[in-house]
């Protein structure tokens, strides 16, 4: 004889079935009143505070030599912040940000002497911490990280640069 399935249309017809789901029930309000305090206070702990930081659109920087413009540079940024920058403050001067490296950019390229296709990253980190203090206070920014940087083309002439095959 094949066992007898409870129906959800009919009501309990025998007290054993009735105590049964009282108990079934009862277990799993237990559980789940034991259980859900310890789930929710694994991520109770707060985390330490990562400094934010400020990931600047792609600026395109010149490369001019000799009063010509040789070639662009795109450059993405990563700005680390410190803990008291106020970082959606700090976002709202990013045009300031790309317009002083740009206006730095024609006064003294970034780039490797002899190679217009490459950048001296020291350099231009060095030039935007030094902007940085000015534009938001001393120790607001305290890394630069360099995302991305790509050439625009190739540059014929520019010694060292390594390009195409001919």
């Amino acid at each position: 004889m094949a066992p007898r399935l409870i129906s959800i249309n009919r009501p309990f017809t025998k007290p054993a079935e009735a105590e049964f789901m009282r108990r079934a029930a009862f277990a799993l309000l237990l559980l789940l009143g034991f259980a859900g305090p310890a789930l929710a206070g694994e991520g109770a702990q707060p985390a330490a505070p990562k400094n934010a930081t400020l990931l600047m659109s792609t600026v395109a920087l010149p490369i001019v030599m000799d009063g010509k413009l040789v070639n662009f540079i795109y450059v993405t940024l990563r700005l680390g912040l410190s803990a008291q920058a106020d970082a959606p403050k700090l976002r709202d001067k990013e045009p300031y940000f790309r317009d002083d490296l740009i206006r730095a950019g024609f006064r003294q390229p970034f780039v490797v002497p002899g190679n217009y296709a490459v950048l001296d990253d020291n350099r231009l980190k060095a030039t935007i911490l030094h902007d940085a203090a000015v534009l938001a206070g001393p120790g607001m920014v305290v890394s630069v990280q360099i995302v991305r940087e790509q050439s625009q083309h190739f540059v014929r002439g520019s010694k060292g640069a390594s390009g195409p095959p001919h």
